[in-house]
């Protein structure tokens, strides 16, 4: 009895990856980021487009962690201190600053997700690899335009912390720098500090 050919074997289906939404013309709003679903952790709205932020670093970790607790400690009453939050600049921008000192007045809901711009005093932004071009150009320019008194930036410098801080020119609308800190922070607004910055270079291991 002879024997057909073998019938041929369906190709295995690809495995299924993560499917992200696509964009509406002219691109999400703020409020699209509490609706859609599967969102990654800590995802941004720049101009539009959805910003997913890659894995964190040692250093990105322990300096928000240090800003958070070293600012909770020193803000006099009247504000209140948050890390990764969302604020809303406008229908088609709602970045997360790192961490942030917002006026206890729009703290008003535990459910709340993100707190608008105008109530926000200082903005920090803790650079990363994949982040340098946001948090050195675009941020800065959409914290200042609104109205953001204060914003640092923190760098990462052959294993040290370089603190960048700028304050708005209310005559121009633009930010203008006011120091470059190493070692250690002093400052006297938007209200006394004083951040000891080698607490958050890695501790060297004990010598066995």
């Amino acid at each position: 009895m002879s024997v057909g050919p073998a019938a041929p074997q369906p190709e295995p289906e690809p495995e299924p990856g993560p499917r992200w939404p696509i964009p509406p013309a002219g691109g999400w709003t703020a409020d699209d980021l509490d609706t859609l679903p599967n969102l990654p952790p800590h995802t941004e709205l720049i101009d539009g487009s959805l910003i997913f932020v890659s894995p964190q670093s040692i250093f990105h970790e322990r300096a928000v962690d240090l800003f958070k607790w070293q600012l909770r400690s020193a803000a006099p009453a009247g504000f209140e201190i948050f890390r990764e939050f969302t604020i809303d600049i406008d229908a088609h921008n709602r970045p997360e600053p790192d961490v942030l000192v917002v006026r206890t007045d729009v703290v008003d809901d535990l459910e709340q997700t993100r707190f608008p711009a105008g109530a926000v005093e200082l903005a920090i932004e803790v650079v990363s690899p994949d982040s340098v071009g946001r948090d050195r150009e675009t941020k800065p320019l959409k914290y200042a335009r609104a109205g953001i008194v204060h914003f640092w930036r923190v760098e990462n410098k052959d294993g040290r912390a370089v603190v960048y801080v700028y304050e708005l020119d209310p005559a121009t609308g633009s930010y203008v720098a006011t120091g470059i800190f190493h070692d250690r922070l002093k400052l006297s607004v938007p209200f006394t500090i004083d951040v000891d910055l080698t607490a958050i270079t890695p501790r060297q291991r004990p010598k066995k």
